[in-house]
């Protein structure tokens, strides 16, 4: 199968988000996630800041992870992102990996809606935004 991530983002974790187990706390992994998801939007050219004021917010409908191999203080690792369009949903599937090994340390899938003025609604904009990126051809 092709590679099918859209967008990789490498950070560092740092001292603070390890729990007693010196080992990064699980709900540290959701904020990886997010910036990731945040990073790749400012990439494509998206503001959330501009979005919501014209009235679109995305947000979080439901988020699994499944957790592989915990990270510790100083370990860097790369969060990656594909992906979907399913009804009205944007699926993003969302995978961390130690370095420089590459091995799994989270496996997640976030399922985002928009609210446009408050309503929940399909988005042309993320549509138009994401064209090139949702649904890549499976080889």
């Amino acid at each position: 199968m092709k590679n099918p991530y859209i967008y990789e983002l490498t950070m560092k974790v740092r001292d603070y988000e390890c729990d007693l187990q010196g080992i990064v706390n699980n709900a540290n992994y959701q904020h990886y996630l997010e910036h990731t998801r945040h990073e790749f939007l400012h990439a494509v050219g998206a503001s959330f800041a501009r979005l919501h004021d014209e009235g679109t917010d995305p947000v979080v409908a439901r988020l699994t992870m499944a957790f592989k191999t915990p990270l510790k203080s100083g370990d860097e690792f790369v969060s990656k992102l594909y992906l979907r369009k399913e009804g009205i949903k944007y699926v993003f599937y969302q995978d961390i990996f130690r370095l420089p090994d590459l091995k799994p340390v989270i496996k997640s899938t976030v399922e985002t809606v928009c609210l446009v003025h408050g309503r929940l609604s399909d988005s042309p904009f993320f549509d138009e935004l994401f064209a090139d990126y949702l649904n890549p051809p499976q080889t």
